[in-house]
């Protein structure tokens, strides 16, 4: 199956804690706010901002100008962050029969919401 069938062929999820590490933006930090379409570029919170000019768009109520957003980030260029660091993730299953992530580097579960 490859990458671009499945719906997200990541461990990362929404709310999760990244690092970047490589790019223009290496070493910084943020929170996923959202995944593109196909699940190959994420938008990370306080990275990569960039300045786009939009046209007024009265019928949305946007008034247009210079507006300042984030731009999306490859999902290979972000890891995982841990308190040592950043880390690739894995599935367990726990001892309730349930399947959960575990950070490689540190050994810790991470949380659904977490």
């Amino acid at each position: 199956m490859s990458a671009s069938n499945s719906k997200n062929p990541s461990k990362l999820r929404v709310g999760d804690e990244v690092l970047v590490t490589s790019g223009a933006h290496k070493g910084e930090a943020g929170t996923i706010a959202r995944f593109n379409k196909d699940h190959t570029r994420v938008f990370v919170s306080g990275v990569n901002r960039v300045r786009r000019h939009e046209k007024p768009q009265p019928a949305l109520g946007r008034p247009g100008g210079i507006v300042e957003k984030e731009a999306s980030i490859h999902i290979s260029n972000v890891a995982y962050e841990t308190s040592k660091g950043a880390s690739r993730l894995t599935y367990r299953v726990g001892d309730d029969g349930r399947k959960v992530r575990i950070a490689l580097k540190t050994g810790e579960e991470i949380q659904a919401g977490a």
